[in-house]
């Protein structure tokens, strides 16, 4: 988590967006004073970088993409989201 360049360098690669996202100002606070003993320059991108490893994570647990393609197929075929929520999440038990 504390290579601030390797972070930097994914995010030069990828085209970046705006997101708005409401957080406690404790987290806030504790993001701020974290980030540079971490080795970031600021706060946001401490948080690109827990984000981008939770969802490395997850996506290393659900497996490769063909998962994501069988969701949308099953989808497509009517298989509710109720459903399919409760088989992804017995399945990430496992």
């Amino acid at each position: 988590m504390n290579d601030s360049n390797d972070n930097a360098a994914s995010a030069a690669k990828s085209p970046m967006t705006t997101v708005t996202l409401r957080m406690p100002r404790d987290v806030v606070a504790d993001l701020k004073r974290l980030a540079p003993l971490l080795g970031f320059r600021g706060y946001q991108p401490l948080i690109r970088a827990y984000v981008g490893e939770g969802l490395r994570k997850d996506r290393e647990r659900l497996g490769s993409d063909g998962l994501w393609e069988l969701v949308a197929t099953l989808k497509r075929k009517g298989v509710s989201r109720e459903l399919l929520e409760e088989a992804l999440a017995e399945t990430m038990r496992q």
